[in-house]
């Protein structure tokens, strides 16, 4: 049976831990730790980003997170904790289920970037 955003989206919540931003600014403070921003370049181009995320649009987040890929990121490691983000939330909670797909073990959505910045994490332009 096929499934819908609605499914792929429950799955993907009940699957990714949903940290508030509180506790996304605690694990933050941590050296293993990886901030990604999958919205698209012209969303980070507009706000900015949080300080040190690394902006991976959600479409290339399989080729940079694979480290057999051309096009892998060095900052993708399987011991880290991702955080993931996005406008809303709701990209970040697909893209962490790819991870886990992937074989990363610790990763979490952090939700929307307003929340996180009305909450006062930091953010730096693109």
């Amino acid at each position: 049976m096929a499934r819908n955003v609605k499914d792929l989206l429950a799955e993907a919540n009940s699957s990714v831990p949903k940290l508030s931003p509180s506790e996304a600014a605690e694990k933050m403070r941590s050296d293993d730790v990886l901030v990604v921003d999958v919205r698209d370049p012209t969303e980070v181009q507009q706000s900015g980003k949080l300080k040190g995320a690394v902006n991976v649009s959600r479409g290339m987040l399989e080729f940079r997170a694979d480290p057999e890929s051309q096009y892998h990121n060095p900052a993708f490691q399987k011991d880290k904790t991702i955080l993931l983000h996005c406008a809303s939330g709701g990209r970040s909670a697909l893209a962490g289920k790819t991870l886990q797909d992937m074989g990363y073990t610790a990763v979490f959505n952090i939700g929307g970037f307003k929340d996180l910045t009305e909450a006062g994490i930091d953010t730096e332009p693109a």
